[in-house]
């Protein structure tokens, strides 16, 4: 047997064996779903339904590359409104069936089987599926915890050689909520292509606002990847896009055009309403903001009450990535928390380990949630 996942083991693990166990006991509460529709956050089904009406009642197929003229448009006025703006032409803008379409795209785009990457430590796990696909090696550079899980330049430039060919950044950033706010030096010293992941773009915390990186380094190439799937709560309705800086839409723009016509994964039918999502869906934006605020404000008053917690308030996006002290294994912590009757993810979920953390959504249903923070904080 040859080929991707061939020599990997996908028998479920521990935690996943105690999680099957308690859910056919007694149940637990989830404190890790980045689901919104599982949590009560419905974006308004009327505005969906108006919008798409007006779609099929006069239905065209009209591929276009780069993705439909009315959505980029869409996109481009979002930028334009951003702090700080950020100027597109409409051409800037690609659009696609997800964010994890785009980045499959842009390392098509951007590497050769061999070349590598730069990655953030702590980091989603999709990063190392995408690698693994396109054999492009996943170099780690290090964030830093005792500074707000800043970039860690001197680890940027010890990563980087002659075959690293992009840096992935996530802002705000999956978990820990770090929010890139001004320019980082050794980006501009690399000189390389920026993915930007800024998903969580729509819910800033600490920070006042999240930058599209492009704004603060405009001589780099930075691709901006963003969607419905977590700014409007739309996971099932699948469409992301791709927004590239100046310097990035000169010199990669039409062999970006090219792979995305290969494909043209996304649907018609999204593309249409993304107008109306945008004109009519930022006040429901602004009450799942304040959904998550209010759980941030809880957990972090709660967990911060708690001597063997040390946890920081994030930036932006709605997790939280404790540190919990007095226990030394990740998986014992978590099966211990499962047996208590909560689910949380451990810190090496996220390639971090580095003290022992454990990694909470703040998207949880609030009743939900404070049972949650509840039982967690009595089984510690």
């Amino acid at each position: 047997m040859s080929g991707f996942f061939a020599d990997g083991d996908l028998s479920p693990n521990r935690i996943e064996l105690a999680r099957r166990q308690a859910a056919a006991g007694a149940g637990y509460i989830d404190l890790t779903s980045s689901n919104p529709t599982e949590q009560g956050l419905l974006f308004p089904a009327d505005v969906l339904q108006q919008a798409a009406a007006e779609y099929l009642a006069g239905r065209r197929y009209v591929p276009d590359p780069r993705g439909a003229p009315a959505a980029r448009a869409a996109i481009a006025a979002y930028y334009a409104a951003r702090t700080p703006p950020l100027l597109l032409a409409d051409d800037d803008i690609f659009i696609t069936a997800s964010t994890s379409e785009a980045y499959g795209l842009l390392f098509a785009l951007l590497t050769e089987p061999g070349d590598n990457v730069l990655a953030p430590v702590v980091s989603y796990p999709l990063f190392e599926y995408l690698a693994a696909i396109y054999h492009v090696e996943l170099r780690p550079y290090a964030l830093d915890e005792a500074r707000g899980w800043r970039i860690d330049p001197a680890s940027l430039h010890a990563q980087a050689d002659e075959r690293t060919r992009a840096v992935l950044i996530v802002s705000p950033h999956n978990p820990t909520g770090m929010v890139v706010q001004q320019a980082v030096p050794a980006l501009g010293s690399l000189g390389l292509p920026i993915v930007c992941d800024e998903v969580f773009a729509g819910f800033p915390y600490r920070a006042a606002a999240v930058p599209p990186l492009g704004a603060l380094h405009p001589e780099l190439p930075v691709f901006h990847l963003n969607g419905i799937s977590k700014l409007f709560a739309l996971p099932d309705l699948k469409l992301g896009w791709i927004v590239l800086s100046g310097a990035a839409s000169a010199q990669y723009g039409d062999r970006l055009e090219l792979l995305n016509d290969t494909f043209l994964s996304a649907n018609s039918l999204t593309q249409a309403l993304l107008p109306q999502l945008f004109a009519r869906g930022m006040s429901f934006v602004g009450s799942m903001r304040e959904h998550i605020h209010r759980n941030l404000d809880l957990a972090l008053g709660k967990l911060g009450s708690c001597a063997g917690v040390r946890v920081q308030p994030p930036d932006g996006g709605y997790y939280l990535f404790p540190e919990v002290r007095g226990w030394s294994d990740e998986e014992e912590l978590v099966v211990h928390l499962l047996a208590h009757g909560v689910l949380v993810h451990p810190g090496y979920f996220y390639g971090y380990e580095v003290g022992t953390h454990i990694m909470i959504s703040c998207l949880t249903e609030p009743r939900n949630f404070a049972e949650g923070l509840d039982r967690l904080l009595a089984a510690l």
